[in-house]
């Protein structure tokens, strides 16, 4: 507990760092767009920074999680200061990416050099490791519960390690403090539709043909979630057959970024996407995606594949965030073509992509609640835990063991067989 703690001080601050200075560095792009041409620059100093000095920490999400695994060479605390500028070049410059990524890579580099100062057993250490992602993950989003929960689910399909429990809350409830302490804020979504208008008293009311339209709508929120991944691990393999530099990866990928923005005409699928530019107000975001009109028939897919390009050309920054965009975008789309309230859809979509896409589907639906139900309770009311539970479980399901973590474990496949086990 007292670890978990120590934990939450120091990566609830690092994070408030992290934030404060990614949003200078997104206002500097705003006022200056024509940094996107340096873009391909900007991969090229990151990836021979990273070559020159930071190839034992290159793996960045998928390191830690093999540290948590099976304990061995352990992780430098070089991560965390090589991740923060790696991260905050991609965004100055344009590259699509998001920001989960760094939180969570300062947190377990923070947590194995505090392990490493008290000497503590692999079974210790792993307990730690998760605690610092939790921290990382809970500061970064504004979500204690979802990061304590996720760090114990995101590590192996279909199990979770309960020993986590406390040091993860504690460390997440901490660092969410901490970065708050520090003055920063988080982006607050709102739900608004029809189901508000039901009055607080009823406690609950379930409307069955919406649910079967959330359904409807978590077939393609989970197919998107596999798409997304399996895009994202082909293209890094393409980069890698045919670029054998790795400096020279982020290179390419920058120079396809500079086209699609060519091809497409827009600068909306550059950077976080939560909030528009001053100079674009009108642009696709993930908040204009919880209002009618908001986004583009096509946005998700756009921002989908800038999105991939960037992250698995060399970039850093991690995928949640433009995985919310994603599933966000095509929610509001989803909600059109079914007939459904579009802010819940883009609501629902923004956790259920991020469920398929990682296979943390309770974490997501712990989620929704955190981003979206504080201080609505006819939102509570309205049966929206069911709606966002039957979207997050099902895009998981329908995903399959796809993910966007190579090191994470299936630790109970998805897969029924129709043989029976030998009873004892």
């Amino acid at each position: 507990m007292a670890i978990g703690l120590l934990l939450g001080l120091t990566v609830g601050t690092s994070v408030a760092f992290f934030l404060w200075s990614l949003d200078q560095v997104i206002q500097i792009h705003w006022e200056n767009p024509w940094l996107l041409y340096f873009l391909p620059l900007a991969g090229l100093a990151s990836g021979l920074m990273y070559h020159k000095w930071g190839q034992s920490v290159e793996a960045g999400n998928n390191l830690v999680m093999e540290q948590i695994h099976e304990p061995g060479g352990g992780i430098p605390i070089r991560m965390a200061p090589f991740v923060l500028i790696g991260t905050l070049i991609t965004h100055l410059f344009g590259g699509s990416a998001g920001r989960e990524g760094t939180a969570v890579q300062m947190g377990g580099s923070l947590a194995a050099w505090l392990g490493r100062r008290l000497h503590l057993n692999p079974r210790e250490t792993r307990i730690v490791l998760m605690s610092g992602i939790a921290a990382g993950f809970g500061s970064v989003f504004g979500t204690p519960l979802t990061g304590a929960i996720f760090a114990m689910e995101v590590l192996a399909i279909g199990k979770m390690n309960y020993q986590a429990l406390i040091p993860c809350l504690i460390a997440s409830i901490i660092g969410d403090q901490v970065t708050t302490a520090w003055g920063i804020t988080h982006t607050h979504y709102h739900i608004e539709g029809d189901l508000t208008k039901l009055k607080a008293e009823h406690v609950t009311t379930l409307d069955w043909l919406l649910t079967c339209k959330v359904a409807i709508a978590a077939i393609a929120f989970g197919l998107v979630s596999v798409l997304f991944a399996e895009l994202t691990h082909n293209l890094s393999a393409m980069f890698k057959r045919k670029i054998s530099s790795p400096w020279l990866r982020p290179v390419a990928g920058g120079a396809i970024i500079i086209m699609l923005v060519m091809l497409t005409g827009e600068r909306d699928y550059l950077g976080l996407g939560v909030s528009a530019d001053p100079n674009e107000p009108n642009a696709v975001t993930i908040q204009s995606s919880f209002m009618i009109g908001g986004v583009a028939r096509w946005s998700w897919l756009w921002k989908l594949i800038f999105t991939a390009v960037t992250v698995s050309s060399g970039f850093k920054g991690g995928e949640v965030t433009p995985l919310f965009f994603i599933g966000a975008a095509l929610g509001n789309v989803m909600g059109q073509i079914l007939g459904a309230p579009v802010d819940l859809m883009a609501g629902l979509g923004f956790v259920a992509v991020f469920a398929g896409a990682t296979n943390t589907p309770l974490a997501c639906t712990i989620m929704a609640i955190e981003l979206f139900a504080p201080g609505n309770g006819a939102l509570m009311s309205s049966g929206f835990v069911v709606y966002a539970a039957v979207a997050c479980f099902l895009s998981y399901f329908l995903s399959g063991h796809s993910s966007i973590y190579h090191a994470q474990k299936v630790g109970i496949s998805l897969v029924i067989h129709s043989s029976r086990e030998p009873e004892d």
